[in-house]
């Protein structure tokens, strides 16, 4: 599954009225393109092409996998207008929207994804300045949805990563960063909060980030689970003030294993591991105390960084136990990760100076898939 199939998916099985508002608004853009064409000028224009009126609208139900939508269908001064390609019995009109409307998120409203959306519903009275005119409007549309308020604070939980992938700039293949956050909602679902494409993972980048999301409503963070990106660690501190910190144990232990020998990493690895099967807080605390004792004789440098980490590696004991899992890594995101990196590999477009954010699945820019993640 490509991450264009990944999101097509979760846009589906997303709260209903999110698809149902995009379904609906790409639906009346195209037959209003279409009935200015059978116009011959745009709804409103002046032109001495005209051969027809718009002549209001009317209502018209259209059952689809995520509700009816009321559809508001142009009317004419003479003669009628039917979407035959949309409410034709048996057409499945529905799921093209919802591909294309996924294809937006991924990689902006070009002319040419709308000609293909319009070619592949046997839409056949539209010029390419037709065409182009529609997508001006799809993306106007896209963006107020990717932009739209985050609602479901408040957001306890709040999980940070961050990829490279390759793009085409200019004729050249640069490096990009993937910024992507998703959190639990107050609803104790996992929800994608944002997605952004930047040039260099640093701190400027994942202070604009994480500034965006907090205009947009992100609020309520108790805890924010990320690497240990100094640039990163900053910018939490400064937007999300009074949440506190967990640091990755995905991470740091491939940061721990580098001041081991190979031959003794799996003990190592194991070693620490154990420091997370236990119980209870206090035993966890206890259990990391002996594996620090443990690694002094042997591996100081080791033992150094176990001990230095303490605070931010074990933040999650804070936090009900049945949540520990989500908790102290970033895992997560892997997933999506991976599906963003092999989407990238066969082929990222970047758009203009800086790559685009839909190029890399930006579906998650704004309020993304749910999945079941109880929070107790």
């Amino acid at each position: 599954m490509d991450v264009q199939s990944w999101l097509r998916k979760q846009l589906e099985q997303a709260s209903p009225d999110l698809l149902r508002v995009m379904v609906q608004d790409f639906a009346e853009a195209l037959m209003g393109a279409e009935a200015d064409a059978l116009c011959g000028a745009p709804y409103g224009e002046r032109s001495l092409e005209r051969v027809n009126i718009r002549n209001g609208y009317r209502e018209r139900a259209w059952d689809t996998r995520v509700g009816t939508i009321e559809l508001a269908i142009p009317k004419l001064r003479a003669g009628s207008y039917f979407p035959d390609w949309l409410l034709q019995p048996r057409r499945r009109a529905e799921q093209a929207f919802v591909s294309v409307i996924a294809d937006a998120y991924l990689a902006g409203v070009s002319t040419r994804r709308v000609e293909k959306l319009v070619q592949q519903l046997g839409v056949e009275r539209m010029s390419k300045s037709q065409v182009s005119r529609l997508a001006k409007s799809l993306d106007a549309i896209v963006e107020d949805f990717r932009t739209r308020p985050l609602d479901g604070a408040p957001y306890p939980y709040l999980v940070l990563d961050a990829l490279e992938v390759k793009c085409r700039e200019g004729g050249r293949t640069v490096n990009a960063c993937v910024v992507h956050a998703v959190a639990v909602n107050r609803e104790g679902f996992r929800e994608s909060l944002g997605l952004d494409v930047v040039t260099q993972e640093d701190g400027a980048a994942w202070l604009a980030f994480l500034r965006s999301l907090v205009a947009r409503g992100l609020s309520g963070v108790k805890l924010v689970t990320s690497d240990a990106h100094p640039g990163l660690v900053d910018a939490i501190a400064a937007t999300l003030p009074g949440a506190s910190w967990q640091r990755c144990r995905t991470h740091f232990m491939r940061n721990l294993l580098t001041r081991v020998p190979k031959a003794t990493q799996s003990f190592v690895a194991t070693m620490v591991r154990s420091i997370f099967a236990q119980p209870d807080a206090d035993t966890v605390q206890e259990q990391h105390a002996r594996v620090v004792a443990q690694l002094e004789e042997r591996f100081p440098a080791a033992a150094e960084l176990l001990a230095e980490a303490a605070p931010d590696l074990l933040a999650f004991t804070g936090f009900p136990k049945e949540h520990w899992r989500q908790l102290w890594s970033n895992n997560s995101l892997e997933r999506l990760n991976k599906e963003i990196r092999r989407r990238n590999e066969r082929r990222v477009a970047c758009q203009g100076a800086r790559p685009t954010t839909r190029g890399a699945g930006g579906g998650d820019r704004d309020r993304g898939s749910r999945v079941e993640v109880r929070r107790g």
